[in-house]
């Protein structure tokens, strides 16, 4: 269905490059007063972005800009990992726009990773939820280490590697480092695939079998190990692939 705008005087289909003003827009279908009137949920994603652009540039008005910038990313995910350089490529959003962009992402990751929550991560449902909008739009494989207490409650989140998450960089050493530090009586191991398949590779399996071997040694437990990407990409729908779930670990 192709979305026709309210303008002064005359209708315009919606077009990917309009140079049509805010003025253009009948009042009452812009953004502002829309939320005025009918609340924050009433508006798309494209329109919330753009309340908080609030211009656009020569040629193009901020609904366009703003419906730009979601195209390229891919989805309201992916912005949470944006760089300030990565909104200023959107042609009519400069430096003081990106940098208010970045300053909502930032709130944003506060308020969902808020550590005064205290989370249990008792099942890799809730583990992928807590790691869904981390891993949006990251273009490296990471590996981080939950630390927690006897009754799975999260203690602390370490990043251990960045960059290809081989064997080699999956080293038992740096896994239960912090883990013993912080007193830890069970450690889960999360790590992305880019690709958004989580499946595992065989160096995964690899570092699976060697860290389950190694927890058994320090006598911390290896809850889980946990490989995260996305629902679309999986053929469970799960967004993850769980080795405690499938049985592989003892």
């Amino acid at each position: 269905m192709v979305t026709v705008l309210s303008i002064k005087d005359k209708s315009i289909k919606s077009d990917p490059n309009p140079s049509l003003t805010l003025k253009d827009i009948d009042k009452t279908e812009r953004p502002q007063e829309r939320m005025a009137r009918l609340g924050p949920q009433a508006l798309s994603d494209h329109e919330l972005i753009a309340m908080i652009l609030r211009s656009g540039t020569k040629g193009q008005n901020v609904l366009n800009v703003a419906q730009v910038l979601l195209n390229q990313s891919g989805s309201l995910h992916r912005l949470l990992n944006y760089s300030l350089e990565d909104f200023k490529k959107v042609k009519g959003i400069g430096n003081i726009k990106a940098l208010q962009l970045i300053t909502v992402m930032e709130l944003s990751k506060r308020i969902l990773y808020n550590p005064d929550i205290k989370l249990q991560m008792d099942s890799p449902d809730k583990i992928f939820k807590y790691f869904e909008y981390k891993i949006a739009g990251l273009e490296v494989e990471k590996v981080w280490v939950l630390s927690l207490n006897r009754r799975n409650y999260l203690i602390k989140e370490s990043v251990i590697t960045v960059g290809v998450a081989t064997g080699s960089l999956i080293h038992p050493r740096e896994i239960f480092r912090e883990a013993i530090r912080v007193g830890a009586a069970g450690i889960i191991v999360v790590h992305n695939h880019p690709s958004g398949d989580p499946n595992p590779s065989k160096a995964d399996i690899k570092a699976a079998k060697q860290l389950a071997k190694s927890a058994m040694v320090i006598d911390i437990c290896l809850v889980d190990f946990l490989i995260v990407g996305s629902k679309s990409r999986d053929k469970d729908a799960n967004g993850y692939y769980s080795f405690r779930k499938k049985k592989l670990l003892p």
